[in-house]
């Protein structure tokens, strides 16, 4: 008799080890599935989408959008920004108009190109490639450019639309971020959002666009938001990360974010360009916030650096020129 239980516990126990090594294999099958999104795509879909909408004006008679980029100094990020959106604006049937100043230019001097280019008819939207030189007031110069044809969302007058759930220009990188959850099929309503960053122009924005309420003018998250900043003591970074739904990294700190710090399934946003040299090449590479290679066998969506939110920051842009154009924003 006890020999029969002995053999009955050893089957059972096999049939045990069995099914937990198929958890097992289940469980690393499925962590090792992380959704690249790729944002290439994404921003190529959404620039078609400006594209046919611009052919179709030009097909009646009128004018095709006009984007001015002003740029003040030779800095080399700067360059590279700017040349990828005019790439953009050729793709699109956008015009352009890139002027690059002089690093003395005078603030004057700056301010009155500003006013000039709003108050042109022919131009729809206009930008200041940031940062400017240290002798001129960076707040001074985004609310030079008119908000109506302030495509890039920096304007006071639409930061407080903006924060008041009005229709609005968003700043292209925050909105670009809404755009690939949408455009995914990642909700975030009722969902834990984190955010590391709080930058006027990229962390605090998206954080208002995945908190505020979706029935207002600016179709927002509808998540349960937290911010964390340079100063969440690093043991309470993990803890507020490991509660996220919907992670988004804006800090400027190569692989901050670890595979401990993230729960399974949670869809990570990498917002990070940074600079480092690659061990095995001795080449620079580029590299996000977040570790990608442990991060992505963890969670359940992640955008890669480069080819992530990158190409859809300037495909927003885009779409904000566009809008100008069309004046779908009033400004009373």
């Amino acid at each position: 008799m006890s020999r029969k239980i002995l053999q009955t516990f050893c089957r059972l126990s096999r049939k045990s080890m069995d099914a937990v090594s198929q958890k097992s294999i289940c469980t690393s099958s499925r962590l090792a599935a992380a959704k690249i999104l790729d944002g290439v795509a994404i921003a190529k879909d959404m620039k078609d989408e400006v594209k046919a909408e611009i052919e179709g004006f030009v097909a009646e008679g009128r004018r095709p959008p006009n984007l001015c980029v002003i740029q003040v100094g030779e800095d080399p990020a700067s360059k590279a920004y700017v040349t990828n959106k005019i790439k953009a604006c050729k793709y699109t049937g956008i015009t352009s108009e890139k002027i690059v100043l002089p690093v003395e230019t005078t603030e004057e001097h700056l301010l009155s190109l500003i006013k000039e280019k709003s108050d042109s008819d022919e131009v729809d939207g206009l930008l200041v490639q940031l940062p400017v030189p240290k002798h001129i007031t960076e707040r001074k110069v985004c609310n030079a450019v008119h908000p109506s044809k302030d495509v890039d969302g920096f304007n006071i007058i639409n930061i407080g639309k903006f924060c008041s759930d009005q229709k609005s220009f968003v700043p292209a990188t925050p909105a670009g971020v809404m755009e690939i959850l949408r455009r995914s099929g990642i909700e975030t309503f009722g969902k834990n959002a984190v955010v590391c960053g709080r930058s006027k122009n990229v962390g605090m924005p998206l954080a208002m666009l995945l908190h505020a309420d979706g029935v207002y003018e600016t179709k927002a998250g509808d998540a349960t938001t937290t911010i964390c900043h340079r100063y969440t003591p690093p043991e309470q970074l993990k803890l507020f990360t490991k509660t996220a739904d919907i992670l988004v990294v804006a800090v400027g700190i190569p692989g901050l974010i670890t595979a401990d710090m993230v729960k399974e399934g949670v869809a990570v946003i990498d917002i990070g360009i940074n600079r480092v040299k690659d061990e095995k090449t001795g080449k620079m590479k580029l590299v996000g916030d977040v570790d990608f290679e442990g991060v992505s066998k963890v969670a359940g969506h992640i955008t890669p650096v480069p080819g992530g939110v990158g190409p859809i920051t300037v495909a927003m842009l885009m779409k904000n020129t566009l809008t100008a154009y069309k004046k779908e924003i009033t400004f009373e």
